[in-house]
């Protein structure tokens, strides 16, 4: 099973970018999209206090999560690569 847990839109750019480097790095993950409405993102907002997207969650992590696609590519760089 999965450690990685990724929140995300289909459209957002930010959130393919995600997907592409987890792709790439073939890493298994456990996806879950959200609504675009950012009222309606009650998953990701009771699993890290916030509804922006992407957001990873990792067993692997020292963070709690990570929201941002930058630091995120970075983080799986560093870890997975």
């Amino acid at each position: 099973m999965s450690t990685i847990k990724l929140y995300d839109r289909e459209q957002c750019p930010y959130s393919k970018k995600v997907r592409d480097k987890l792709d790439e790095l073939d890493l298994e993950y456990d996806e879950t999209v959200v609504p675009d409405a950012h009222a309606e993102r009650s998953e990701v907002e009771e699993a890290t206090g916030q509804t922006g997207v992407p957001v990873i969650l990792d067993d692997n992590m020292d963070e709690e999560f990570l929201a941002d696609s930058d630091d995120i590519v970075r983080y799986l760089e560093r870890q997975y690569s």
